[in-house]
């Protein structure tokens, strides 16, 4: 059975997350600070953890940085009253994969738990994977960037680069679509799993992080460049 790590600090919301996950046939563990979330977090496994922001005793920013300082991979969604964009950005940048900003519905929690499943384990869902990765391009190097997908690795002229989960993945899309026009939809469809218009801007916030790690000038990209009115284009060829 998948496993889901409800930490939040409000009662109403705890019961009405752990009901309707239940009812869709998951476990459910809760926890109420962010102390606890941490530990349970750090010696259980978990599908999905659904992380508020505003916390006691650690706050869900300082939950995710300590995940992923230990090397803690498990999706996290941030669940946040707060509908300020740089708690977003923020949030992303340490390593959330996804943010749900209050109120809001069960089902579309269940969505986007749904779709962190599909990517990170496709036969835990019965549906088609979104994105099949390849088989026979398991390192990529174009111009000077080189793309381990083996181990998760990306260094730009032999040094490395630290890229969040969903960075990489993203490079990945673009790479294995070098050339092709790629709009905010289709890369919120592939790489995210669920296609919602209203939160294209999620993809923005992740490109414009993952411009600042591999271009050399973030606010001139040559690989992954804009093309107003549609989305992007990563340009490889040129760095040959």
């Amino acid at each position: 059975m998948n496993k889901i790590l409800v930490v939040d600090d409000e009662p109403a919301i705890v019961t009405l997350l752990s009901y309707n996950l239940k009812q869709a046939g998951y476990e459910v563990t809760t926890a109420t600070d962010g102390e606890v979330a941490l530990d349970l977090a750090l010696h259980g496994t978990f599908t999905c953890i659904l992380l508020d922001l505003m916390l006691p005793k650690l706050d869900g920013m300082e939950v995710t940085k300590r995940l992923r300082q230990e090397k803690i991979h498990t999706p996290i969604i941030i669940v946040t009253a707060k509908n300020d964009e740089f708690d977003k950005v923020f949030g992303l940048e340490l390593g959330a994969d996804d943010y749900i900003t209050k109120p809001f519905s069960p089902r579309e929690v269940l969505a986007r738990i749904k779709a962190v499943m599909r990517r990170v384990s496709p036969s835990a869902e019965p549906v088609t994977p979104v994105a099949t990765p390849p088989t026979n391009r398991a390192i990529t190097v174009v111009g000077n960037l080189r793309i381990d997908q083996n181990k998760y690795r990306v260094t730009r002229n032999g040094e490395n680069i630290s890229l969040t989960p969903k960075e990489f993945e993203l490079l990945v899309y673009f790479v294995e679509r070098e050339g092709r026009v790629l709009s905010r939809d289709a890369i919120l469809n592939h790489v995210w799993g669920y296609d919602y218009a209203s939160e294209t801007r999620i993809v923005d916030i992740h490109i414009s992080h993952l411009r600042e790690k591999i271009e050399l000038d973030p606010k001139e990209p040559t690989y992954i460049r804009t093309v107003r009115g549609f989305g992007y284009e990563f340009v490889g060829d040129e760095h040959a």
